[in-house]
């Protein structure tokens, strides 16, 4: 695994040079998806401390513990969330990533109002077929924005946007969605200057070194670094 988390890193590193953008720029999470806590573990001592998880139930059994013996550890949610799993998830992760509508939103807010805990988010913005999730068009976004900027005390922060390119080995298509994500962000920063939308969490296993030349700041990879799924 060390050798595989190197590699990706040189990888990183290398696109950001062609780009001329700054490695630092670009955040590397760990997708520990149907990996057990052995192995995020493996993955944390290799240097690793930002990890991104699917689904609520998995992360309630995995995570309690590492987050308690490792303080340095941060969990993103970056799976689609059901209303009735926020309260579940909210303890444990730092960023929602998969924001994709305003009642997602609203029950985010009532959760972590319950707990006094500020949680930063990430609109999922549908880019490409192959996803069902995320907003589709930019009012919706804009309207979910509007809801917290009317709260008096909002605990959500947004901080940026996310979105999965298709699954195929077309670049032009996966470049196309990678572009429209940032066109979104560009368009949504001048209307809301009251946000810092620098977040753009875009590129997996496949094609994040595309992703990096197209602006993303965090990539998620899982295959790359564990190896095919376990169960």
């Amino acid at each position: 695994m060390k050798f595989r988390i190197e590699t990706i890193l040189q990888n990183i590193n290398d696109t950001c040079s062609k780009s001329n953008r700054n490695f630092s720029d670009v955040k590397l999470m760990a997708v520990s998806k149907f990996h057990p806590v052995e192995e995020i573990l493996q993955a944390y001592n290799c240097g690793l401390k930002l990890f991104g998880e699917n689904r609520v139930q998995e992360s309630c059994a995995k995570f309690p513990e590492i987050l308690q013996n490792n303080t340095d550890v941060e969990l993103h949610l970056i799976g689609s969330l059901q209303r009735n799993k926020v309260k579940n998830i909210v303890p444990l992760c730092s960023c929602i990533q998969s924001l994709d509508r305003i009642e997602l939103a609203q029950e985010i807010q009532k959760q972590c109002e319950k707990i006094n805990k500020k949680m930063k988010v990430l609109f999922e913005v549908h880019t490409a077929e192959d996803s069902k999730s995320g907003f589709q068009n930019i009012d919706d976004i804009k309207t979910t924005l509007d809801y917290i900027l009317s709260l008096e005390n909002s605990f959500l922060e947004p901080v940026g946007f996310m979105t999965m390119a298709p699954f195929t080995e077309n670049e032009i298509e996966i470049r196309k969605s990678f572009i429209t994500l940032r066109d979104i962000r560009d368009k949504i920063q001048k209307e809301y200057s009251d946000f810092n939308f620098t977040e753009l969490s875009m590129g997996m296993s496949q094609d994040y070194t595309i992703a990096i030349e197209e602006g993303s700041t965090l990539v998620r990879i899982g295959t790359a670094i564990f190896g095919e799924r376990k169960y």
